[in-house]
C-alpha cells in the first residue's frame, strides 16, 4: 500500500525495502520531466535532505526524503527514458528505494 508525503512523494513498503517515487498529481503540475538527477547508491540521507532534482517543461524542483535510510536501488531505467516518469510515476517511473534506520 502506498503512503503519500504533503509533498506528493510516495512510498511503498517492499520487503525490507521502501520504494519512492513522485505522485501522479506531481508529475502533472510539473508537467514534461526532461531531466532527473538521482541520489548515489550507497547515500546516507536524513528525513527532508534533497534526494532528487528534477527539471520539467514548468520548473525545476527538488524531491526530498520522506525518510530517512540508505539509497540501495536507483530506477536505471529512467536513464534510457523519462517517458516511464512522465507516463507512469507510480509505476515503472518509481525513483529509488532505500533500507530506512527505522526498524
Amino acid at each position: 500500500m502506498k503512503r503519500y508525503t504533503q509533498f506528493h512523494e510516495w512510498m511503498e513498503n517492499r520487503e525490507n525495502r521502501v520504494r519512492i517515487g513522485l505522485s501522479k498529481k506531481a508529475v502533472k503540475e510539473l508537467g514534461e520531466i526532461m531531466y532527473i538527477t538521482l541520489p548515489s547508491l550507497g547515500s546516507d540521507l536524513k528525513e527532508g535532505d534533497e534526494a532528487v532534482v528534477l527539471e520539467s517543461t514548468k520548473a525545476a524542483t527538488d524531491s526530498y526524503m520522506p525518510v530517512s535510510g540508505r539509497v540501495v536501488a536507483v530506477n536505471a531505467n529512467l536513464k534510457e527514458s523519462l517517458d516511464l516518469l512522465n507516463d507512469d510515476p507510480e509505476g515503472a517511473g518509481w525513483l529509488y528505494e532505500i533500507e530506512t534506520y527505522e526498524k
